[in-house]
Formats: structure tokens, C-alpha cells, sequence
């Protein structure tokens, strides 16, 4: 009966979990900067500054969204002037995706005015939820960098 307890009082607090960390990243993106990107969008282009070049099934895997999608979601940063498409330097026969100076740019911007928001949240919170949080934050790094 305990084990059943517990699994049932997991179960909800991951879903709090869950919902409250949708609900922050819907805050944080109707911001001003990540608000011109699509969700979808912002992530690629953020990974493609951490990762570039890469290739765009890898833009796929990663975010994660489809094939199609991640073409789609390329072509439009490419338009916008935020990425461009080179030949892959591993592979000349593949295009890779890297950022252009426009690209690097927003993701400076994007990421400062992204982290100045979490940071006027965070600063609600006493001074050990605040170290709590921000632990947390590495540890969900780590899950989502093995998805």
C-alpha cells in the first residue's frame, strides 16, 4: 500500500512539474524577442548556434519535431536572413545550417532578453528556491541533452 502511495504522489507532483514549467514557458515566450519566432523556430536556432553546422535531420532529431517540419522551420529562419545553408564539410554532398551574422544576433538578443525574464521570476523566490531552481535547471539540462 505504501509503494502504491508513493508511485500515485509521484505521479503528481511530475505532472505539477509538468504543467509549471509549461505555463513558464508560455510566459517567456509571449516576451517581446522569442514572440517574433515560432516556438519551434527559436529552438532550432538556438541549437543550430550551439551545434552549427548541422545538418537539418539532425535540427529534427534534436529539437524534436519531423523531417518536414525542420526543413520548413530552416527555410523560414533562412528567409528571414537568420541561417544559411552551406555544403556539409563532413559530407560535400549533404548542406549543413549555420548562423549568419543577422542569426547570431537574435540568438544573443533572444537569449539575454529570454534569460533577463526567467530572471525576474526567479528573483520571487527566497534565496534557497532561487539555488533550488537553478539546480534543477542543470539536472533538466542533462535529460534533455539524452532525448
Amino acid at each position: 500500500m505504501a509503494l502504491l502511495t508513493e508511485v500515485i504522489a509521484m505521479a503528481q507532483e511530475t505532472l505539477q512539474l509538468l504543467v509549471s514549467m509549461h505555463r513558464i514557458v508560455r510566459y517567456l515566450r509571449r516576451s517581446r524577442t522569442t514572440a517574433v519566432l515560432h516556438p519551434t523556430q527559436f529552438l532550432a536556432l538556438m541549437l543550430i548556434a550551439d551545434e552549427q553546422p548541422i545538418r537539418i535531420g539532425e535540427i529534427a532529431t534534436r529539437v524534436p519535431c519531423s523531417q518536414p517540419t525542420a526543413t520548413t522551420t530552416v527555410a523560414a529562419l533562412e528567409e528571414a536572413g537568420l541561417v544559411r545553408r552551406e555544403p556539409d564539410p563532413v559530407d560535400g554532398r549533404a548542406t549543413a545550417v549555420v548562423l549568419t551574422e543577422s542569426g547570431a544576433a537574435s540568438v544573443e538578443a533572444s537569449g539575454r532578453q529570454a534569460a533577463e525574464e526567467l530572471s525576474k521570476l526567479l528573483r520571487r523566490l527566497d534565496e534557497d528556491d532561487r539555488a533550488l531552481v537553478l539546480k534543477a535547471g542543470e539536472v533538466l539540462s542533462r535529460i534533455a541533452d539524452d532525448l
